[in-house]
């Protein structure tokens, strides 16, 4: 800000190179700058005033910003492994996501600067998934329709260690309510678009039990209960049993092939997909490793129509969803504890 304290500014330049930062008056005493200044950089100020009686006055002055350690830059992603599109559309499962390149160990002030707003309004809270993750959601599910403008303002905000933050912003929309509901028990997989009811699929989920891996460790085949998230979409997917522990080509449960049509619903690598294979069990028994398969033309148009944040919501197995294995979590966590 640059400011005349008896007279009238007739003109002020501020530059760090060749770049000029752009401002404007916002009376004819005070000028601001349109946005926050750079990280360590040499910026020249070269200003012209007038007094009451027309006298003129030039002025030019010099300063430096600081030069942090570190600086946290701003990312906001769909998903771990998927980032957010500016202008583009998601599911009513989607939470706000913002990522941080470096540990944030000032939460309160990191959170003071990241804004929400959200157009109906609706009341949301940010919860910290590790040190660099922090998701927003509503009490509920999004309404279709909402659209979600996010802005980071923490240049020059010091979060802890020597970092210190960046700004940034986005905004998205919510597309039509699309809510999956797979069923262990009946095998089958009920499909609610803005509430009605439109497909009914038979699926053949989790076939359960445990074994063990070429660690030791647990290796568990039970589907997780509980609210998943669509996160990738991909036409096809190279799935193998070595991606948790199972190496042995004469193990039962050994596999390695490549699957179409697959939706990513967890991060430990729960999909939904196509099992031409599988046809007889689906709607009958659940005998995958942990996948929801469907049959070709079920495959195809799950595949067509469930877009990123759409829900798929997976019940009656005695494995719970985790927060962290996918943004779905977030809605497990009921919202008094959120």
């Amino acid at each position: 800000m640059v400011t005349v304290a008896n007279g009238t500014l007739k003109s002020v330049s501020v530059t760090t190179g060749s770049q000029r930062v752009s401002g404007s008056m916002s009376d004819e005493r005070t000028w601001r700058s349109a946005g926050t200044l750079a990280y360590g950089k040499t910026y020249q100020v070269a200003v012209t005033a007038a007094d009451a009686s027309g006298a003129v006055v030039e002025k030019t002055s010099q300063f430096t910003t600081l030069k942090p350690a570190s600086v946290a830059k701003v990312t906001f992603q769909a998903n771990a492994l998927t980032g957010l599109k500016t202008g583009g559309t998601y599911g009513v499962g989607q939470p706000v996501i913002v990522a941080f390149s470096k540990d944030v160990k000032n939460r309160e002030v990191a959170e003071k600067a990241m804004e929400v707003s959200t157009s109906p309004a609706v009341e949301g809270r940010w919860r910290w998934i590790d040190k660099r993750t922090a998701h927003w959601r509503p009490a509920k599910y999004w309404a279709s329709g909402t659209k979600i403008s996010v802005k980071v303002d923490l240049a020059g905000t010091e979060l802890g260690g020597g970092v210190y933050g960046s700004s940034a912003s986005t905004h998205f929309t919510i597309g039509p309510s699309r809510i999956a509901i797979a069923d262990a028990k009946t095998h089958r997989m009920k499909i609610y678009i803005d509430g009605k009811l439109v497909k009914d699929m038979p699926i053949s989920m989790g076939k359960g039990g445990i074994v063990k891996g070429d660690r030791g460790q647990d290796v568990n085949y039970w589907t997780r209960s509980g609210v998943h998230v669509v996160m990738t979409k991909e036409q096809s997917h190279r799935m193998t049993s070595s991606s948790y522990g199972v190496t042995n080509p004469n193990d039962p449960n050994y596999y390695d092939e490549v699957i179409k049509l697959c939706c990513r619903i967890t991060y430990s690598g729960e999909f939904v997909h196509m099992a031409d294979w599988n046809i007889g069990s689906q709607g009958r028994a659940n005998t995958s490793h942990g996948c929801i398969n469907v049959g070709p033309a079920n495959a195809r148009w799950f595949f067509d129509n469930f877009q990123l944040g759409d829900v798929v919501d997976v019940r009656n197995t005695p494995r719970k969803m985790a927060l962290t294995d996918g943004v779905g979590g977030d809605w497990t966590i009921p919202w008094e504890k959120w």
